[in-house]
């Protein structure tokens, strides 16, 4: 969601809070802004859309000083515009902020009995309205900053600068992520490490309810008991943040084609040295001791732990229950002994998947989260993290992320077929050894991305589309439909293949393309009859296949796209690229932003 990024540094900050925003364009947003003090004077700037209009207007109306706040708004409350964009200013403060204040019309009343008025629509300008209030009736900035902290319900990252202090930013955390950056002489707040590579490796993160008292040569750090705590810092490889697209067009297109190498990574850190066996880092799960699995998250991360959930019951005999985060919590479902949650977020700061997580304390028995991020806060409040090493993913439609998860997920499901005795040794290592040959195959899509190009300029040309498969190929034919809504903007809905019947074939006309994902496996034949009704009723059918599938389909297809034929367990990982790169291309074919379609964000860390 929302950006932030803090600086007290000997340089101008201008340019340096502008820089480091552009390293937080990944999350999504629809205006920016920066304020800086310059001989004790607080000045901002703030314009609508993408970030160059910003720098536009600090060309003409340049902003000096060497301390300054920056911001990325994903809107809430209140639709984009100047007046609405962050920093918000009230008197000597300014701040922005990530998250949603839940009782600001209860503060706005309290502020408006003070004869304190507000001029946008944000819930975020109340912050600073209050911290003004607190300063115009004697308070100090940091008495003014904690005692405005205290009042907020909701979830939030602010960073503060108050005009007349050049030397100190007051920053805090609840239900939002935010990073300090220690430099030499120099300081920095950001949401999160990548914002701060340039400028330093040294990083600490603060956890919940943490309020920082940031000067240029001092780091302060009470926790929500308002006590004096430490934190750790921790350094952060520079490669590890690097946001460069290498040559490509896009980051989505670069992230695609990664896929064989992270893929790889993920493989060389969880088989053990003869490629025979999994390691699990730390203590690892036995799951002999396991008697349902549940898992949950959003999105992409959703439809990566409903593809698992065929792999943990068909491969281990793992009863799984599979939810979405932001209903898995207001179910209240009964969580029993011998019930370990799995929440999959690339992130590791989702908000509805933190707060589930939190719903499983003191009730499962174990709490295992698949995340792209270590040092996430589901990451820091799980007994036991199983990272994808997938690196950055900046683009918002998750693509190399995915696949990491459904890879480590696979690893999983693996080992829990050998700790329960469902797989031998030698099976166990026959199945390694097709998923070690993956990568190779994976450049072979990546090879003929001509034909998937060529197949989405048709598919660009319609504003629905219907995606279809069964088994392992439903949970892809959703996350296909996904990717296609997500960045062309074409109206897409998938089903199980057999659903097709009990309402969907009443959309099928000569306009409706409908994608099929069908390897020939034990379900193809069930899947060819489906294709059949849809040809019948003059659908256009798209089938992803292998060869065999391809030949076996019969005439009557619209588009064949032709994949390689892999162990049926494999198929989800394979597939993936075709649902990716046929969003990808169509994208481009319709002139849409691949990288950061409008409405979304990233990393969605509000409700």
């Amino acid at each position: 969601m929302c950006g932030i990024v803090g600086v007290l540094g000997d340089h101008e900050a201008a340019p340096i809070l502008v820089e480091a925003l552009k390293r937080l364009e990944y999350r999504g947003y629809d205006s920016a802004g920066i304020a800086t003090i310059n001989n004790g004077d607080l000045s901002r700037r703030r314009a609508v859309g993408k970030l160059v209009n910003l720098s536009d207007l600090l060309v003409h109306e340049p902003l000096a000083g060497k301390a300054g706040i920056g911001h990325t708004r994903w809107a809430t409350h209140g639709a984009p515009s100047v007046a609405n964009a962050h920093p918000h200013r009230a008197g000597r403060v300014a701040v922005v902020h990530n998250g949603i204040i839940e009782n600001y019309r209860d503060l706005r009343a309290e502020l408006t009995a003070h004869g304190v008025g507000h001029e946008t629509d944000t819930d975020s300008e109340t912050v600073a309205l209050m911290a003004q209030h607190y300063i115009s009736n004697g308070d100090n900035p940091r008495v003014a900053a904690t005692k405005t902290i205290a009042k907020l319900n909701g979830a939030y990252a602010l960073c503060f600068l108050f005009e007349g202090e050049d030397d100190l930013l007051i920053a805090a955390r609840k239900g939002s992520p935010l990073a300090i950056g220690h430099g030499e002489g120099e300081m920095y707040v950001g949401s999160d490490a990548i914002a701060l590579a340039p400028l330093t490796h040294r990083i600490t993160y603060l956890e919940e309810g943490d309020c920082a008292f940031v000067t240029r040569d001092t780091l302060e750090i009470t926790g929500v008991d308002g006590l004096l705590v430490n934190r750790e810092v921790k350094t952060v490889e520079i490669g590890d943040t690097r946001v460069d697209k290498a040559g490509h067009k896009h980051f989505m297109a670069k992230e695609i084609a990664e896929q064989p190498v992270v893929i790889s990574e993920v493989l060389g850190h969880y088989l053990t040295g003869d490629g025979a066996g999994i390691n699990l880092p730390g203590e690892g799960l036995d799951f002999s001791k396991i008697d349902r699995l549940i898992m949950i998250g959003c999105g992409t991360a959703y439809y990566a732990c409903l593809t698992a959930k065929y792999w943990f019951e068909q491969l281990a005999g793992v009863p799984v229950e599979v939810d979405i985060a932001s209903e898995f919590r207001y179910r209240e479902p009964p969580i029993g002994a011998r019930t370990t949650a799995l929440i999959v977020s690339q992130s590791g700061e989702t908000a509805d998947s933190l707060a589930a997580l939190r719903y499983c304390e003191g009730k499962a028995e174990k709490i295992v989260s698949i995340i792209n991020v270590p040092e996430s806060s589901i990451a820091r409040e799980s007994d036991l993290v199983l990272p994808i090493h997938a690196g950055v993913e900046i683009g918002v439609a998750s693509t190399k992320a995915f696949t990491c998860q459904l890879t480590v997920l696979l690893l999983t499901a693996l080992k829990a077929a050998r700790d329960r005795g469902v797989i031998s040794a030698e099976n166990l290592a026959d199945r390694l050894s097709s998923l070690r040959g993956l990568p190779a195959i994976l450049n072979q899509v990546l090879t003929r991305d001509a034909e998937y190009e060529t197949a989405a300029r048709l598919l660009a040309e319609s504003d629905n589309a219907l995606y279809l498969g069964r088994g392992l190929m439903y949970p892809l034919a959703l996350e296909g439909a996904l990717k296609l809504k997500e960045i062309s903007y074409i109206h897409a809905e998938a089903y199980a293949s057999g659903e097709l019947k009990h309402g969907p074939i009443a959309l099928i006309d000569k306009h409706m393309p409908v994608v099929v994902m069908a390897p020939r496996d034990q379900l193809f034949d069930k899947t060819v009859s489906n294709m059949q009704e849809v040809m019948a009723r003059g659908g256009k059918v798209m089938l992803i296949s292998d060869p065999a599938g391809a030949k076996d389909a019969g005439d009557g297809v619209w588009q064949h796209l032709t994949m390689p034929a892999v162990d049926p367990v494999l198929t989800p990982i394979l597939y993936a690229l075709p649902a990716q790169l046929l969003a990808y291309h169509t994208a481009i074919a319709k002139g849409t932003d691949a990288d950061q379609p409008r409405n979304l964000a990233k990393s969605v860390t509000v409700e």
